[in-house]
């Protein structure tokens, strides 16, 4: 396998995209191939068989593209068919889980550590079962957002938003008053409500972002393995969506970060 070949990303929408940005300042020499499920967003909802079999098609669909290595910046996906990736396969595969337990595991100071995610990541248990592992004392409490990745998807994530403040506020009261010294953001969406998180759960919380440390241990997988591209050649991101692309730019641009080169192939999924 070339070492020029591409890192396949996919999640089940356009949250992914967070990690992308990490991806693309953690390994500036990568090229990344990114699929985003739009047609069929969202996963968290879903049963362990669909999103399963939504997992697999979305691989395969990268695996056409020769990638390297495969990545589900989707923390749904990482918690309920990571496994069964993993074992599938026939290239390297991480998802959000592991990596994101263990910068967490060595960020906590009191062992209290809080998860938020969509209800199938939580409900799957996935994180609190990687920490218990790493430190059965640790003390892990969960909490659901759903609302989270709709106000994302529509713009909604200003600090100063009162909506924004309000969903917040409502599920996250009672993680703040268990004292967690950490938190996992356990979906993709999240980061982009880094800010109005961290002012509601105060300076002493320190808060994980399972996109930037999927980056940090995706480049560890590379570098094992003698796949990290070192041409030092600018490398164009390809971008495939299952549905209209239209707006794509827009949305990208806000989890992204910044408008950039690109090109958005809409596919037919059901094909892989």
């Amino acid at each position: 396998m070339s070492c020029q070949d591409a890192i396949g990303v996919f999640d089940s929408g356009l949250g992914g995209l967070s990690a992308v940005k990490e991806f693309l300042h953690v390994l500036p020499n990568e090229k990344i191939i990114y699929f985003g499920d739009t047609g069929r967003v969202p996963y968290g909802n879903r049963s362990r068989e669909t999103i399963s079999k939504y997992a697999f098609q979305d691989a395969s669909f990268l695996l056409k593209h020769n990638v390297k290595t495969v990545v589900a910046a989707c923390g749904t996906v990482s918690s309920v068919a990571g496994d069964m990736l993993e074992e599938r396969l026939p290239v390297p595969y991480t998802g959000v889980v592991n990596p994101t337990a263990f910068i967490a595991d060595r960020k906590t100071k009191n062992g209290k550590i809080g998860i938020i995610g969509t209800a199938a990541t939580i409900s799957s248990h996935s994180y609190k079962l990687r920490l218990e592992k790493l430190n059965p004392k640790y003390k892990v409490y969960e909490q659901a957002c759903p609302l989270f990745v709709p106000l994302v998807e529509n713009g909604f994530i200003c600090r100063d938003d009162q909506i924004v403040r309000l969903v917040i506020r409502r599920y996250l009261s009672e993680l703040k008053e268990t004292g967690v010294d950490t938190l996992i953001l356990g979906c993709t969406h999240y980061p982009l409500l880094r800010d109005a998180i961290a002012d509601f759960m105060g300076d002493g919380v320190t808060l994980v972002d399972s996109g930037y440390e999927t980056a940090i241990y995706c480049a560890k997988i590379l570098r094992e393995n003698n796949l990290l591209n070192t041409n030092g050649e600018h490398q164009t991101p390809e971008f495939y969506v299952s549905d209209t692309p239209d707006g794509f730019k827009s949305v990208a641009g806000l989890f992204l970060g910044r408008d950039m080169e690109h090109t958005v192939t809409q596919i037919d999924i059901e094909q892989y």
